[in-house]
């Protein structure tokens, strides 16, 4: 079974960390919140408050995808956790899925991760994927990076990751299962 942690900071996007772990789940992926708070509770921008599953300093480095929902302030306390920083780039050197949804892509500007490959981010934040082709896609993956744009394509990341991390005819059951449609 494959495995996905998905990171909480205070101030995190609900929807960009509630979808991708219920619609992971939901493939048979074996999908974790992880806090990086100190604290299991950690508060979402809009105030409501979630129980992850582990706290940073739980997780082993076994994971097959490690995915940043973005929000404000969220993105900004992810990029300043120097732990996650340090496992972002050993998984990206091991070449193991990133991902990043929103505003979280610029977690992976700051790193060097998107480097010479397109990227997306929220609109009007792309001076964020430093040294990256910005593009404008729902969903953009290049080499073992995933990108998302905003807190409404949460569900196409969600899907592409199941894709990425299972197979394309449990992404297409999946889809089918919650009734989603292009």
């Amino acid at each position: 079974m494959k495995k996905a942690y998905i990171f909480l900071a205070e101030g995190f996007e609900e929807m960009e960390a509630v979808t991708p772990v219920d619609l992971l789940r939901r493939a048979g992926v074996d999908a974790k919140l992880v806090s990086t708070t100190g604290s299991k509770a950690v508060t979402g921008a809009h105030g409501i408050t979630y129980q992850a599953d582990l706290l940073f300093e739980e997780i082993h480095t076994d994971a097959d995808a490690l995915i940043l929902p973005g929000g404000m302030p969220g993105t900004l306390n992810l990029q300043a956790h120097q732990g996650l920083a340090e496992l972002l780039l050993a998984q990206y050197k091991a070449q193991k899925w990133v991902c990043a949804i929103c505003a979280a892509p610029m977690v992976l500007g700051g790193l060097g991760i998107v480097k010479n490959r397109k990227a997306t981010i929220y609109p009007g934040m792309e001076e964020h994927l430093i040294g990256a082709e910005p593009v404008t896609d729902e969903v953009c993956v290049d080499g073992n990076v995933v990108t998302s744009r905003a807190p409404g394509t949460a569900i196409p990341f969600a899907l592409k990751l199941a894709e990425l991390l299972t197979d394309a005819k449990t992404a297409e059951a999946l889809t089918a299962d919650i009734v989603f449609r292009k």
